[in-house]
């Protein structure tokens, strides 16, 4: 089958007085987003990050979206995830249930979390056949223009290294093309043992939300879309995300103070 080439995506940035100015509109946002895809396709599939993203999510488990959302028609995946037990605090699973997930009423059979009783690689790979076996069954679709998995929204933090998901600079993982979801055992950033999606599977994504709040991701901010030369041999991860259709940037006050 031959691929379409996927055209550049329309970016925005947006720039907020405050965290809690960026969360109102994450959460306007998302919801919008929600009503648009399950009108149109019966479903809304969001993956999830960990960092402080849940805790920006906080509007939407409030009046008006916690009732004027159809939770019944969404699909939680993770970008990323420590492989650790899923009562860990380290948990992206744990992170997102205790401050999102438990708080509305998305069935437990459309949330998909990882095995947590499997080694890295192990996790990685069952969670690709778990996504595989979604496609197969038309749960989700695949990209007409790069032929992996096509998800509505991401919704996606950074280190200040430039890290998205768990695809860190100075690691192999970000450069990998074939697989879905791959495994790192070192990441620089604790705990080592993950799993991640793959920037082909990221970026095949219709929607993507970055959301970037706090003064010590100022500089990576500022690297990523200040549009200077990047100095170094390879962009910055942050750099590399390009979805199907549209890219947002939300940015608090102190993150975007070196614009």
């Amino acid at each position: 089958m031959a691929l379409a080439t996927p055209e550049k995506c329309k970016t925005q940035v947006l720039k907020f007085d405050s965290e809690e100015h960026v969360a109102v509109a994450v959460a306007k946002y998302t919801a919008d987003l929600s009503e648009k895809y399950v009108k149109e396709k019966g479903s809304f599939s969001v993956v999830l990050s960990g960092g402080t993203l849940i805790e920006t999510l906080r509007k939407l488990v409030e009046s008006p979206y916690k009732d004027s959302v159809d939770w019944s028609k969404w699909l939680i995946f993770w970008v990323d995830e420590r492989v650790v037990p899923l009562d860990d605090d380290d948990s992206n699973y744990k992170l997102a249930y205790d401050g999102f997930l438990s708080k509305v009423p998305i069935s437990p059979s459309n949330i998909y979390a990882i095995n947590d009783k499997f080694s890295p690689e192990g996790a990685a790979d069952e969670y690709e056949a778990r996504l595989k076996h979604l496609v197969k069954r038309k749960i989700i679709p695949l990209s007409d223009a790069t032929g992996f998995p096509k998800f509505d929204l991401m919704l996606l933090g950074m280190g200040p290294d430039g890290h998205v998901a768990s695809l860190f600079p100075t690691r192999q993982q970000r450069y990998e093309k074939k697989r879905w979801v791959t495994f790192i055992t070192d990441s620089p950033k604790p705990p080592p043992p993950r799993i991640t999606f793959t920037f082909p599977v990221i970026n095949s994504a219709s929607e993507i939300a970055m959301v970037i709040t706090g003064a010590e991701l100022a500089n990576t901010v500022k690297i990523a879309l200040g549009g200077e030369p990047f100095p170094g041999p390879s962009p910055l991860p942050c750099m590399e995300v390009l979805p199907e259709e549209e890219l947002t940037w939300f940015l608090d006050k102190d993150a975007a103070s070196k614009l």
